[in-house]
């Protein structure tokens, strides 16, 4: 059986290799590594183009981690924290999932991904956790995870995933749901309360978590994604 096609979004910030140093495309090659090994076939997305029109050539689809979205597009005002804001990224990602829904694509969201998500869907954000829960470690320090508690909502399409009602988590994350997009669900919380994962029932496959799962090396969420694009209805099975 032929690799289903998962479209992986991407970052585009100055960077450097070789001897070089200039705006790239790119993404930490753990999402690459937790595809490959999960059996699909991952491909980058780069926010340009169009890239609504590349959901009828993918069988999934990952969004990526990444910098806060434009708080303007849940109507709010910006948090004095809110940074490393993309509109090229927003109007890229917005557009992708947007496409994905509506063509009931595959889709796993991590991080800023379960945010765009949510707010593609009508959904506002918390800007900045702290404020919210009192303590900072959903995001202790710059480039170092927290590893804190998940509680698995049980009977969600989550906890079938995962086959666990609690998990440590490698989190990296100063906002987080707040009011539900429409029609989401919250299958895992934090012990302070904050949303750690939603799903869209109805759906195939769309589920969100705000942790970072290609940090670790168990991937079950990254199966479920690529099963989910075999079963029937995946154009690239369908195609072959």
């Amino acid at each position: 059986m032929s690799r289903p096609v998962i479209g992986v979004t991407c970052y585009v910030e100055p960077a450097a290799f070789t001897v070089w140093r200039m705006p790239s495309a790119l993404l930490p090659y753990a999402y690459i590594e937790h595809i490959e090994r999960a059996g699909g076939q991952p491909v980058i997305l780069p926010p340009a183009g169009e890239p609504g029109r590349l959901v009828e050539r993918l069988d999934g689809l990952v969004v990526a981690g990444g910098g806060d979205i434009d708080p303007a597009r849940y109507d709010a005002a910006p948090h004095g924290e809110t940074g490393y804001v993309r509109e090229f990224r927003d109007e890229a990602e917005f557009e992708l999932v947007r496409a994905a829904l509506a063509a009931d694509l595959p889709f796993l969201g991590i991080c800023r991904g379960l945010q765009v998500l949510n707010v593609a869907l009508g959904g506002t954000l918390h800007q900045h956790l702290p404020d919210v829960v009192g303590h900072s470690g959903h995001s202790p320090a710059p480039g170092e995870f927290g590893h804190l508690p998940v509680r698995v909502t049980a009977g969600s399409r989550l906890a079938e995933v995962l086959r666990a009602e609690k998990i440590d988590a490698a989190h990296y994350h100063h906002q987080a749901a707040d009011r539900l997009g429409e029609g989401l669900t919250v299958s895992a919380t934090g012990d302070d309360g904050s949303v750690e994962a939603l799903e869209l029932p109805g759906h195939r496959f769309t589920l969100g978590v705000q942790w970072h799962p290609e940090a670790g090396e168990e991937g079950h969420l990254f199966e479920a994604l690529v099963a989910a694009c075999r079963a029937d209805g995946a154009r690239s099975t369908r195609a072959g």
